[in-house]
């Protein structure tokens, strides 16, 4: 399935000359709109020389964007959330990584998810640091159907999350659906005009007005004040309900569940649909893993199995629980590590980085074992207060890992 691009004939808006030292460093792959259109036609604009970086946001793959990131000091740098954990995780620690990333750098750019409060601290953190400011921290909003960008919050957020304000030329349809949420619709010049020889897709693709159903959800960050943007707020096909007729946002747990056990969950999926209870299937951050249990050799099994990695994990979604009260769309109550990363060959994971929540189809035996009943071993089960007993020590060593250098709040 293709969709058509609008303009793909189009010059190339000029944006003037560079400010800077005129050098990038990108991972996206050209088939792609973003890194096509969004990232490549912005390199010829601005007159830069590219280096293509060969690795990628995915487990071990990422260790050759940061060999990369010795060698290159781009001036923007665009990662999905996960990479941004993985790059935090790189930086801390390591004066001269950090010296070559920030030495020419003037933006960093998010998509495809909600970045982690805790990287964005982090990541600012080890900006000024270094240089002794912020750097500018942005994110776009769109789809390969929007060419790619429909929305930016082209102004310097101390938040995240933001997805920002229509760029030029766009239109939003907002349509209430539950407790402050919208879905949003999109039209555009920009906006593709179908999918190429599926006349039955294309005309499902929009509604009767011609805006795109790009099939998400935003909220207003003030609802009184929206010319300070919205916010993403989900996936409206992906929510799903509990037996219990909660309906559970499957867009905001994964950030939720990451930033509760920060570092040591990369990306995750969000399982319960027509159960009693909400649970996740989530794959460790191999090299955050390590520096927890001061294991540099420690393979993946290793890691899932590791009694410290499992407690680390429990006290962080634990705190996450107790924060939620009694919300039991947000509460997670059980996590099953996953040893194999997500696939590309079979859609778990997109060409950009970011985990399909799709991919519980084929991950319908995992989910199975999740919620299996007896419980098996390598289920952590999240307890509630009543249950939760723990001793000075333990939680010691849940906040430091073995090596005392890897901080979990």
């Amino acid at each position: 399935m293709g969709a058509i691009r609008p303009g793909a004939d189009a010059d190339v808006p000029s944006r003037g000359p560079a400010p800077f030292r005129q050098v990038d460093l990108d991972w996206l792959p050209w088939n792609h709109v973003m890194g096509g259109n969004g990232v490549f036609n912005v390199i010829l604009s601005l007159g830069l020389s590219l280096y293509i970086d060969d690795g990628k946001p995915v487990g071990e793959q990422f260790s050759k964007t940061i060999r990369n990131l010795r060698d290159i000091s781009p001036i923007s740098y665009t990662n999905a959330p996960a990479g941004f954990a993985s790059l935090a995780a790189a930086l801390e620690g390591d004066d001269e990584l950090c010296r070559s990333f920030f030495k020419n750098l003037k933006v960093m750019t998010y998509g495809g998810a909600r970045l982690p409060d805790d990287v964005y601290a982090r990541v600012q953190a080890l900006a000024v640091k270094t240089t002794g400011q912020r750097i500018v921290f942005t994110t776009t909003y769109g789809t390969t159907e929007t060419a790619p960008a429909a929305t930016m919050s082209h102004w310097n957020a101390e938040r995240v999350g933001l997805i920002g304000l229509p760029c030029p030329g766009v239109e939003l349809k907002l349509l209430p659906v539950t407790d402050g949420k919208y879905e949003v619709r999109i039209k555009s010049i920009a906006v593709t005009p179908g999918y190429q020889k599926l006349p039955d897709l294309t005309e499902a693709a929009f509604d009767e007005e011609g805006f795109y159903k790009i099939g998400d959800l935003v909220e207003f960050a003030k609802y009184d004040r929206p010319a300070e943007g919205l916010i993403f707020a989900g996936r409206l096909l992906e929510d799903f309900k509990l037996l219990s007729g909660t309906f559970v946002l499957v867009g905001v747990l994964p950030v939720d569940a990451i930033t509760a056990a920060i570092p040591l969950i990369s990306d995750a999926l969000v399982a319960g649909q027509d159960r009693d209870e909400v649970g996740l299937l989530a794959w460790p951050h191999l090299e955050a893993c390590r520096s927890f249990i001061g294991d540099r050799t420690a393979t993946i099994e290793e890691i899932v199995g590791n009694r410290e990695i499992r407690g680390a994990i429990r006290w962080g979604i634990h705190s996450h629980d107790e924060a939620c009260g009694n919300a039991g769309s947000r509460r997670i109550e059980r996590v099953l590590l996953l040893s194999d990363p997500p696939s590309i060959d079979h859609n778990e994971i997109t060409d950009k980085g970011y985990i399909n929540q799709r991919a519980l189809t084929r991950r319908s035996a995992a989910v199975d074992r999740l919620y299996a009943d007896p419980v098996t071993s390598d289920v952590i089960i999240i307890p509630r207060q009543a249950d939760f007993q723990h001793n000075a020590a333990e939680k010691r060593n849940v906040g430091q890992g073995r090596n005392g250098g890897t901080r979990l709040s």
